[in-house]
């Protein structure tokens, strides 16, 4: 079977004129409705790197990139970007100073970057672990579990978003290998669940956890380009 290869592309975030100047005009509204800076930057350096990532791959000037939000599921506008008419697929995410793009050659792919916190796991596990990964958690020493939690979280919310369900999918429904295994999806008990799934981790750096799903059975080959 064929390798798929991903290119993931890393970035910190920044927020340059020369990158607000490719913003279409529902996305300069959109930067404008952001309170904090640093939530423009992430926002516009993700723009800016879908844009330039996919001009390069296509072939297109960078400025004239539109992207569709439609959700595939209700028709909405709170779908993914997607560049309309391209066989190519990709999916963004950030996190703290982190912004990850990840391009897929055909299937549909999502990428989750999560900047590692002080969140009370064992809570927020109840909303989104399975009943095995709570077991698996509960296990580990506390020093392990955070890294762990943010691991299972990461997986789950790149799965949810190559598929397009985002938060309308049930997180506890989903049971992916545990923290110390390689990424894989082991059973999804729910009627938005879809077959074959490939996983994979990223490497975000200390602090962070990533992780990218792509819908295919193909093996995958991820190439990354450094943070910077």
């Amino acid at each position: 079977m064929p390798v798929l290869e991903c290119a993931v592309h890393w970035a910190v975030p920044a927020d340059e004129p020369h990158m607000r100047d490719l913003l279409d005009a529902g996305e300069r509204d959109r930067y404008e409705r952001f309170m904090r800076a640093e939530d423009k930057a992430r926002f516009v350096t993700g723009r800016f790197l879908a844009r330039t990532v996919l001009s390069e791959a296509t072939g297109l000037a960078p400025g004239g990139i539109r992207f569709t939000t439609d959700c595939p599921h209700c028709g909405g506008a709170h779908g993914k970007p997607r560049l309309r008419g391209s066989g190519l697929d990709f999916s963004l995410s950030h996190s703290g100073d982190r912004v990850v793009l990840v391009l897929s050659d055909g299937p549909e792919v999502g990428v989750d970057v999560e900047r590692e916190s002080d969140r009370d796991v064992d809570r927020l596990g109840e909303m989104v672990l399975s009943a095995p990964e709570r077991d698996v958690l509960a296990a580990l020493p506390p020093d392990r579990r955070k890294r762990a939690f943010h691991s299972y979280w990461c997986r789950k919310e790149a799965l949810l978003k190559a598929t397009g369900h985002g938060l309308a999918a049930s997180m506890t429904a989903i049971h992916v290998s545990g923290p110390d295994e390689p990424a894989a999806v082991l059973s999804w008990d729910d009627d938005k669940a879809v077959s074959p799934v490939r996983l994979a981790d990223l490497t975000p750096g200390p602090g962070y956890a990533a992780s990218v799903a792509v819908l295919t059975d193909r093996p995958l080959k991820i190439t990354e380009t450094p943070i910077g």
